[in-house]
């Protein structure tokens, strides 16, 4: 069996495995996909009458020069002007208080131009969608707000923050039923057609299981480059010859020496 195919082959294999939590597949569920966005988002906050108006995935944010950019895995705006971004994640980590801080300023800064007054910034939401219960209080829901810590009252400044809990087992509820969808790799094992059905277009029909072979190809080749890169790394702050590094990782003479100068690493070659 040539390279190729075998690389399709293991593709395949990763695709079967795919559910809606894993990122990737994530975006791609919905990428140009305004209906799945509200169908999701209108059961997570809880609001059967949200309306999305504008919807995009992978969202680059960074206006400001030299600050850590992020790429929103989905960002909607709803019929109020709210500002809505969704995020799934696997690990805890991914999911520190701080990375929600960030992400709401972000979106802060991205909605309010040179001179305009701050009461035009827009209620923003962050989403954050997490495999396990990272809070350990076995709620589906955990919304974090800013309180007045004197009064007891909401500081009502338009930032709000929720957790949903993936890992939350109750089929009798719409709510329910999707975060148990989000887990689940077969969509005849889902429970929410909306989500079933798009599933089954990416893992089902040929042109969508060719268009997600390609994208987990490209993926596992990063993968492996950057594996490569870090084992040249070690390599070259060992003392390693540019030559050899290259021989062993099988990266070009260039792009060796350029992981040295990257690093201020003094090398031979």
């Amino acid at each position: 069996m040539c390279s190729a195919e075998q690389n399709r082959r293991k593709a395949e294999e990763a695709l079967k495995k795919l559910r809606p939590i894993d990122d990737n597949f994530f975006r791609e569920l919905f990428r140009d996909n305004i209906e799945l966005t509200e169908f999701v988002l209108r059961i997570l906050m809880d609001k059967p009458d949200l309306k999305v108006t504008e919807q995009e995935t992978q969202y680059d944010l960074k206006r400001l020069l030299g600050a850590r950019s992020i790429c929103l895995d989905v960002k909607a705006t709803d019929a109020d002007g709210r500002k809505i971004n969704i995020e799934v994640q696997r690990s805890t980590a991914g999911a520190e208080p701080h990375r929600a801080r960030y992400h709401l300023s972000a979106l802060d800064v991205e909605h309010l131009d040179a001179k305009q007054d701050f009461s035009k910034l827009p209620d923003t939401y962050i989403i954050f969608i997490t495999e396990t219960d990272i809070f350990g209080a076995n709620e589906a829901v955990y919304p974090i707000e800013r309180i007045n810590t004197k009064t007891n009252k909401f500081f009502n400044d338009g930032e709000h923050i929720i957790y949903i809990n993936a890992s939350y087992k109750d089929d009798t509820t719409p709510l329910g039923k999707l975060l148990h969808d989000f887990l689940c790799s077969d969509p005849d094992e889902m429970k929410t057609p909306e989500l079933a059905e798009r599933t089954r277009i990416f893992k089902e029909t040929p042109k969508g299981v060719s268009y997600m072979c390609e994208i987990i190809e490209k993926l596992q080749e990063e993968s492996a480059l950057e594996k490569s890169r870090e084992i040249a790394l070690n390599l070259l702050n060992a003392g390693q010859t540019i030559t050899f590094v290259a021989a062993m990782t099988k990266l070009s003479f260039d792009i060796v020496k350029q992981l040295a100068v990257d690093n201020n690493i003094a090398y031979t070659i």
